[in-house]
């Protein structure tokens, strides 16, 4: 199947810059579209391999680089800053935009949403909010409840009144990050635990767009995001026939080697929802979809994205 690029910009909601998305779509009418959002310090462009994929397979795919991220940032001073009080619910509110836009594109086809990691808890910020427009959601890389979540907190308010709202702290990326690669000792980079595939972590290492360290207000707007979205009230929120795929790595550290997952899995079934699947791959890390296996996660995705057609 013929497949082609498309990529432009929206205004963000808070009309102060635009938002950088790019998609790979089939020829012709897609039979679902999927909207991604992209993990902390990454970029739309590293989805591309997946989302031709889908496309191949009929699924329009598109990816938006929130705010501080890739082409959104206006500058690499932005890296990392999603904006002033209120910068994280001001991206999940361009999310929303960006579905609306997809909803305009492509009327009466079935969307499907998924986010990776830090995209993840927006996800479930989002599903919480309002998942009327949605035919179902995948939740990857996601994680549980992270006991150090209210020091990081505390931290980030501390170093945002030292250094600034835009300054940058290595005590804070030493809190987030500092224990990740310990369980891949001796670790070839600081990056082992994203991958076994050495030429994915070496790729995601000389990108110029990926590895930043976030502001001090970005760290403290995504260290309430997980405090947000890490409780049984969450799940309690979202609609119980929404269908739901959780898929992770049983060795990626954000998620708790698995325990994670299946504690959000578990807060799903314990509040009446009965459309939730899980798929967790023996020995993966924290990037699924560039992990030694990816083909086979590619597969499982679209089997469940098939399912999800089905009915």
């Amino acid at each position: 199947m013929e497949v082609s690029l498309r990529e432009d910009y929206l205004d963000e909601v808070q009309g102060r810059g635009r938002r950088y998305f790019r998609g790979w779509v089939p020829e012709g009418a897609p039979r679902a579209v999927l909207q991604i959002a992209h993990g902390m310090a990454e970029h739309s462009g590293r989805y591309d391999d997946f989302m031709r994929f889908l496309a191949g397979r009929g699924i329009a795919a598109f990816c938006m680089d929130h705010a501080g991220h890739g082409r959104s940032a206006r500058t690499q001073a932005e890296y990392g800053f999603f904006g002033d009080e209120g910068g994280m619910a001001a991206a999940i509110g361009d999310m929303r935009r960006f579905t609306q836009w997809l909803s305009g594109a492509y009327p009466h086809i079935p969307l499907i949403l998924m986010g990776h990691s830090m995209g993840s808890f927006m996800v479930r910020q989002y599903l919480a909010q309002d998942a009327s427009a949605l035919n179902g959601a995948i939740l990857m890389g996601t994680g549980g409840v992270n006991k150090q979540v209210g020091m990081g907190i505390m931290l980030a308010k501390l170093e945002r009144l030292r250094i600034g709202r835009m300054g940058r702290s290595k005590l804070i990326d030493k809190l987030a990050f500092g224990g990740f690669n310990k369980p891949f000792a001796p670790a070839r980079t600081p990056y082992d635990w994203l991958s076994r595939d050495e030429a994915m972590v070496d790729a995601y290492i000389a990108d110029p767009a990926c590895g930043f360290a976030f502001t001090a207000q970005g760290y403290l707007d995504l260290f309430e995001l997980n405090r947000a979205v890490n409780s049984i009230e969450w799940a309690r929120k979202l609609p119980p026939r929404l269908p739901l795929l959780l898929v992770s790595g049983d060795q990626d550290p954000v998620g708790g080697m698995g325990e994670g997952v299946r504690q959000v899995a578990d807060w799903l079934k314990a509040t009446g929802h009965g459309r939730v699947a899980l798929k967790l791959f023996p020995g993966a890390r924290h990037e699924v979809l560039n992990e030694t296996n990816r083909q086979e996660v590619y597969e499982a995705i679209a089997c469940w994205l098939e399912r999800v057609l089905e009915r």
